[in-house]
Parts: structure tokens; sequence; C-alpha cells
């Protein structure tokens, strides 16, 4: 049973900082793509962050800059660091996963619960 479980979100003030992290329990996709996707409040889910295979990276507009994504292959463990925040930044930021060493934020297969995280003007 694969479960990916977020966690360090929260409440800040913007222009702070905030790191996500996700565990991944029951299968090993450490060396898969994997992306973090955020769905703000009225607002479709969107991909944010992607890591490929070879560690090479995409970003959305939004947070390119701002946000570095991150891995940890030996804690089976993703990351988001999220810099100079702004109120609307403020979302339910998911992480997932996908089966391919290469993908698309369309690609995904696996999914955390989501973590809340707000900013504060």
């Amino acid at each position: 049973h694969v479960q990916l479980v977020e966690s360090g979100g929260g409440s800040v003030q913007a222009g702070g900082s905030l790191l996500l992290s996700c565990a991944v329990y029951g299968y090993d996709y450490s060396n898969y793509c994997m992306a973090w996707f955020r769905q703000a409040p009225g607002k479709e889910r969107e991909g944010i962050a992607l890591i490929n295979h070879d560690s090479s990276t995409r970003y959305a507009d939004s947070v390119k800059g701002r946000f570095t994504i991150s891995r940890d292959t030996a804690k089976n463990t993703l990351f988001l660091q999220m810099n100079t925040l702004k109120p609307e930044d403020t979302a339910t930021y998911y992480c997932a996963a996908s089966g391919r060493w290469f993908c698309g934020y369309s690609d995904m297969r696996a999914w955390g619960k989501g973590i809340l995280v707000t900013i504060s003007s």
C-alpha cells in the first residue's frame, strides 16, 4: 500500500519561508519523476514543481526563482523549499509520484492527501 505523506505546512507571514516534505511509504519512488501541486481556494489544482530521474527540474512561472524542488533518494523523500512567500501562495499543497523516469504533470499516479499553507500579508 503506497502512501505519500506531506509535512511542514502551516502559517507564515509574507516574505517568509517554509520547507515542505513528502515521505513515501510502500514503494520506492526515489528514482522516478515526482512533483508538487497546489490548489488555492476556488481554483483548479496546478503543477508547480517537478523533478525527473536525472534531477532535472521544471517550475511554474508563478514560483520560479522562489521555490526549489529536491529529493533525498536514500530516505525516499521529496522536498519543496519555498522562499519569499506571497499571500497568493496560500493553498493546499500536494506531492505526487509517477511511474516514469521522465514525466509531465499529467503522468502522476500516486498522491498525498495534501497540506495547508497559509501566507498572511
